[in-house]
């Protein structure tokens, strides 16, 4: 809560009491002497103001987090019958010259008491019911503020817990690769150790952002690509275009990453069948055209335990749904021969981070 939210808050309390006392005195003076009502409007503000205070700062919000708002409308009720206890009794016996004198013996008052108890009980009524409609309003928008914070917490280590299951199988194959060359081409693994590096940096000094610029992703992804190509060198056909307009368009980090690793890792080589894979991405308007086709085999498919949608298309629909709700449009087909994943991703533009 802000320092600004306090001050109003406080601010918006002293003057409803002051408006309270007010009119409270513009009623009074009618029937008594002015400075009289003055005497009896402060009183009986007063009053009104430590009892609800007391029944909307300490047992309203106890009873809101403790759910147990019988017991608060019990303890409502009694603070109505004592502010009225004390109405009465103010306007029994605080008058200079009464209308009607009192009896001498209290218990022959009682009838009078009673009588300005029960006048009394509307009004009682009526600042206790405001008192704790506006209190109950506040403490609302309080809970509705720390449900939002928390599901905000809830999003953010969820979204996290995401990328982390897509970092560590991203860098154990492209250092599983690397391992494959040192054995057959140091020249070409020491290209290939450059290009790890290069999305090694990426990982660590961007990743963390929510946001990251389209053709930094882009530049990742190519490097994903020349690694994969390299890897399967004439056993597979790669083609990819990459058409990105504005430098200023932002994307969640790691988002298409699984796509391109689906597609590599469930491509159909079979023998005698060389595999393919197509990549196309294209950006304009701020709208990312997003395009992933190989190969398939429902045969080589059905050997892998979690079959042709891994963990890593899930992964990434859950992303999608949590940072693109209304704003992403995803279609994965399939059949005996070829796999298919386009997406139409609304981007933010810089202005909007």
């Amino acid at each position: 809560m802000t320092k600004s939210f306090v001050f109003k808050e406080y601010v918006f309390t002293f003057i409803f009491w002051l408006t309270l006392a007010i009119v409270l005195w513009c009623n009074i003076q009618i029937s008594t002497e002015k400075y009289l009502a003055v005497i009896q409007a402060i009183i009986i503000t007063a009053s009104s103001f430590t009892f609800t205070h007391f029944l909307t700062n300490k047992l309203l919000s106890k009873a809101l987090r403790e759910k147990k708002m019988n017991q608060f409308l019990i303890q409502a009720v009694i603070v109505i019958f004592v502010l009225s206890l004390i109405f009465a009794v103010i306007f029994t016996y605080l008058e200079v010259t009464p209308k009607n004198p009192l009896p001498q013996s209290f218990s022959d008052q009682l009838p009078i008491l009673w009588q300005g108890f029960y006048m009394s009980l509307p009004a009682s009524f009526l600042i206790t019911g405001v008192a704790c409609g506006i209190k109950f309003y506040k403490e609302h928008g309080r809970i509705e503020r720390d449900h939002i914070l928390l599901q905000q917490a809830h999003l953010e280590n969820q979204l996290k817990l995401l990328q982390d299951q897509i970092n560590p199988h991203v860098v154990f194959n492209i250092l599983n690769h690397i391992h494959i060359l040192m054995k057959t081409d140091t020249q070409l693994a020491d290209f290939l150790l450059m290009k790890f590096s290069d999305i090694l940096r990426y990982q660590l000094y961007h990743c963390n952002q929510p946001l990251v610029p389209l053709y930094k992703e882009i530049e990742y992804l190519q490097n994903l690509v020349e690694v994969e190509k390299l890897r399967w060198g004439n056993e597979l056909g790669v083609k990819a275009s990459w058409e990105i307009d504005n430098r200023k368009a932002f994307i969640a980090p790691l988002l298409l990453v699984p796509f391109i690793e689906n597609a590599f890792k469930y491509v159909c080589r079979l023998p005698g069948h060389k595999g393919y894979v197509k990549i196309s991405c294209k950006e304009k308007d701020n709208t990312l055209s997003f395009y992933v086709e190989n190969s398939y085999s429902e045969i080589a498919t059905h050997k892998k335990k979690d079959g042709a949608s891994g963990i890593g298309l899930q992964n990434v629909k859950k992303r999608l749904k949590l940072q693109y709700p209304d704003s992403h449009d995803l279609k994965i087909e399939s059949d005996h021969h070829i796999f298919k994943i386009t997406l139409t991703l609304t981007l933010s533009d810089y202005h909007e981070l």
